[in-house]
């Protein structure tokens, strides 16, 4: 891969991993409520999910299910019933107790499911793939295994630094949270954003 995809590489990745969506947000609501070391499994779900869907996109399954309109409705509807369920939750969490014990708990399996339940990672999956793996200065990659092992490792740092600058940051505001109806606030904005994110996927 020459120094100019890399750096297009890196910075399409800059732009893509820090800019706000449903991962970042989860990550620094989970941080807020329940901690950062609870918030650090979901951070590290998140970029095995993501090469997980790079890895499957390679293999074909992301033109499938772009180009098959039941599939394709399948994935936008089933991560919007997610992240709304999720933004339920995050609204009944007014008090840092109450979210510790019952209400906001993501596993680390359902961090990585909810890669695959994003048409908008399936998009960028595809643009990855066709950008960077398979196509090489507008010719065919004559080695997209080794570009496919770059654009992974990749993600995988971008995702994992920026869920955890979000989660970070969310843990810092724990305690300014934790007096009077702040935390409340806080968390139906973010379950705002989640709604609005995804009432937005259903254009994409």
């Amino acid at each position: 891969m020459s120094t100019s995809e890399l750096t297009a590489l890196l910075l399409f990745c800059t732009a893509m991993s820090f800019s706000p969506g449903p991962n970042n947000t989860l990550a620094t609501a989970l941080a807020a409520n329940r901690g950062l070391r609870h918030a650090l499994r979901f951070c590290i779900a998140v970029p095995t999910g993501w090469t997980l869907l790079m890895l499957v996109t390679g293999l074909g399954l992301g033109t499938l299910v772009l180009s098959v309109p039941v599939l394709r409705w399948g994935v936008k509807l089933l991560g919007v019933v997610y992240m709304l369920w999720l933004a339920w939750k995050l609204v009944g969490s007014a008090q840092l107790v109450d979210a510790g014990h019952v209400r906001l708990d993501v596993t680390f399996a359902q961090g990585v499911g909810l890669q695959f339940l994003n048409i908008k990672a399936w998009m960028l999956a595809l643009t990855l793939s066709a950008g960077w793996i398979v196509n090489a200065a507008g010719q065919p990659a004559p080695n997209p295994g080794e570009r496919l092992a770059i654009v992974c490792a990749a993600m995988v740092l971008f995702a994992f630094t920026s869920n955890f600058a979000y989660a970070l940051t969310g843990s810092l505001l724990r305690q300014w949270l934790s007096h009077g109806t702040r935390l409340r606030w806080f968390n139906r904005v973010l379950a705002a954003v989640l709604v609005f994110t995804a009432l937005w996927m259903l254009t994409v």
